[in-house]
């Protein structure tokens, strides 16, 4: 095996682990929203706590939101962030080609 084989595989093995290994030492771990954390933090150390208000979308649909939907308007900001992020770093890379491009043609016209 070629060196470059053996380091796939190590690091295939140590991916897979890092995998693993949490899945295996959490497997009876309650998770929770933040926003339900917050509250029973401020209940517990507070007493009684009571919102400031209510989401607008909740309002405006009578009720809470399905948990699908929320992870499908979770999904679009985070779709949302992700382009802005990816616009402006094209456009960061190809401002760099241009200034590059721009260098050496003001260096041949010399």
């Amino acid at each position: 095996m070629t060196k470059n084989t053996k380091t796939v595989i190590l690091l295939l093995i140590i991916a897979a682990l890092i995998a693993v290994i949490p899945v295996a030492a959490l497997r009876d771990a309650e998770f929770g929203g933040s926003d339900d954390a917050g509250s029973v933090m401020v209940e517990e150390i507070h007493g009684e706590y009571e919102p400031w208000f209510t989401p607008v979308l909740e309002q405006a649909l009578g009720g809470e939101l399905p948990g699908e939907i929320e992870s499908l308007v979770f999904c679009i900001q985070t779709g949302i962030g992700v382009g802005v992020i990816a616009f402006f770093m094209g456009r960061f890379v190809e401002r760099k080609k241009w200034m590059e491009k721009q260098g050496e043609e003001d260096a041949s016209d010399r």
